[in-house]
């Protein structure tokens, strides 16, 4: 765990959180607590999750992306079991019925599946389910209590391919989206401070959450 780069990007989510908490947006779902902080997992570049998810600081939340792997049921327990009782947040990447078998607490689904949303948001209310946007028309989906749009910096994970959008592009697509944002793709220490003011409601990443936050 790199102390000096954790609380880094903590202190920056959180301020992200506070000052988004003070900016109504009329989305279709009544507004909830939201974790200020994402970690993604990744087969991977996070090959053994739930030890990050155990160092997670209380408030924080974790994405499972699975991606096929036949270890899924396994990890997604484990992860459940390091945030239980922790107050960090489990979602489950596009696989409700897992999220429903580990006792998840919501669904982080793909820009692809967006439209399973709304269905989600009516059989499950209880649930947080966010999405993934990589464009301005997928800003358009309902039934998501927030979405990650990425890529705001260079990154050298499944976003390398697509443009990123540098902060100012990004805050406007916060401006455009009907619901709270997080920022995703190239975000570490050196620059999650950049992205304060920009209206996102907090931070995601995979590996700089894990060089952080992960056992040394």
């Amino acid at each position: 765990m790199n102390r000096a780069d954790a609380k880094i990007l903590w202190d920056a989510a959180c301020v992200l959180a506070r000052d988004a908490g003070k900016v109504s947006r009329d989305g279709d779902r009544a507004p909830r607590d939201l974790p200020p902080l994402l970690f993604f997992t990744d087969p991977d570049q996070t090959p053994r999750p739930w030890e990050t998810a155990a160092r997670l600081p209380a408030g924080a939340g974790v994405v499972f992306r699975s991606f096929g792997r036949v270890d899924a049921h396994e990890t997604a327990l484990r992860l459940r079991e390091a945030t239980r009782g922790r107050g960090v947040l489990l979602l489950i990447g596009l696989d409700a019925a897992l999220a429903e078998a580990v006792g998840a607490d919501g669904v982080h689904l793909p820009e692809r599946a967006l439209d399973q949303a709304t269905a989600l948001a009516a059989a499950r209310p209880d649930w947080r389910i966010t999405g993934a946007a990589h464009s301005r028309a997928a800003l358009g989906a309902s039934g998501l209590d927030a979405l990650v749009v990425s890529p705001v910096f260079p990154t050298r994970g499944p976003s390398a391919g697509r443009a990123h959008l540098g902060v100012v592009g990004f805050s406007e697509l916060v401006r455009a989206a009907p619901c709270p944002v997080y920022a995703l793709g190239g975000i570490g220490s050196g620059n999650a401070r950049t992205l304060i003011g920009s209206g996102a409601c907090g931070l995601a990443g995979v590996s700089a959450i894990q060089a952080a936050f992960g056992p040394a």
